[in-house]
């Protein structure tokens, strides 16, 4: 067990919770992750970590978002599909830099208790991907490339959705040709029939 730390508070500790817990991660995997080896990783007790995260799932997902951030500063490159390429491939790397275990044994535990499943739905609405989105398309529709087109929440997840569905419910292997075949087969033609749409409207 390590030695007691230095007598830390607020943000400096819940940083070196989350720090142990993602190290705890990677070594034991999300099955054999307890409370109290976080604790003692961190050098601090239990009744600490419980404060702050009532059970292994908000902590999980605490030391997720701190080690694999939403990805932010959208890229631009010039033209609607390259942007948006570029901006799901950068977001992949957060599947990919996550542990198979971890999102396996978070779906799990959402199976088992409704308030996990409720928690997990509530960081996924909460992730700022809305305004990037909306950003990449306000772009596109000053060079020409669209219509002008209102971005809603739900269209702004569409692409996400169905990378996470691939990671995690078809358990498949997220390459360059899916992420591809999203932009193109789906998302593309979403935003083109809702500018359509819009502009159909205001004739």
């Amino acid at each position: 067990m390590p030695e007691p730390k230095s007598r830390r508070h607020g943000a400096e500790l819940e940083a070196a919770i989350l720090d142990a817990a993602w190290a705890e991660l990677v070594e034991v995997g999300y099955a054999k992750l307890t409370m109290e080896g976080v604790a003692a990783r961190a050098g601090t007790s239990k009744p600490v970590v419980y404060r702050r995260w009532p059970g292994r799932p908000e902590l999980v997902l605490a030391a997720w978002r701190r080690h694999i951030p939403d990805a932010d500063n959208p890229p631009d490159l010039g033209d609607l599909r390259s942007d948006l390429l570029a901006f799901l491939h950068r977001l992949l790397h957060r599947f990919q830099d996550t542990p198979r275990d971890v999102l396996v044994g978070l779906m799990s535990e959402t199976v088992r208790d409704p308030d996990v499943f409720a928690l997990l739905l509530k960081q996924i609405a909460a992730a700022k991907h809305r305004p990037t989105f909306e950003t990449i398309v306000r772009r596109a529709v000053a060079r020409g490339e669209l219509p002008p087109v209102e971005i809603t929440p739900r269209v702004a997840r569409v692409p996400l959705d169905l990378v996470r569905a691939e990671a995690i419910f078809q358990h498949g292997e997220i390459d360059e040709k899916t992420i591809t075949e999203i932009v193109d087969e789906i998302f593309l033609p979403l935003l083109r029939g809702l500018a359509h749409k819009e502009f159909d409207e205001e004739e």
